[in-house]
């Protein structure tokens, strides 16, 4: 079972690669337009995750997700971070198309990354 710290340090490190990846190609506002969606509808779910305006620290782009998850315990936290990156890529396929995704995804996260991740999600 893995520690519910290490499962939101990997979380922020597989956000922040992919941030990279997408800023790069479509803005810091595009990225933050989809994220910000991702984190709505996954919020539906998990209530827990809809951001806090007021108490949001600017210091990190990731940081009301870090604070929502490190609250939780670690199957809680493991499961809404998947369907937080899923609805991400979901809804990221649906604008670009499953290559062009794929194609960023290897980018950001590198192949055997990908590949454990297709195979955890399966």
């Amino acid at each position: 079972m893995q520690r519910p710290d290490a499962i939101v340090d990997g979380t922020i490190h597989l956000w922040e690669q992919l941030a990279a990846a997408l800023v790069s190609i479509i803005g810091e506002g595009g990225f933050q337009s989809l994220y910000s969606r991702s984190v709505h509808l996954t919020s539906a779910t998990f209530p827990w995750m809809a951001p806090n305006p007021a108490s949001q620290p600017t210091n990190s782009r990731f940081a009301s997700l870090k604070m929502s998850l490190e609250g939780r315990d670690s199957t809680e936290a493991s499961e809404a971070s998947i369907t937080l990156l899923c609805t991400f890529i979901d809804i990221l396929t649906l604008l670009i198309g499953e290559f062009l995704t794929t194609s960023i995804l290897r980018t950001a996260w590198g192949d055997d990354a990908l590949d454990t991740a297709v195979k955890e999600l399966r």
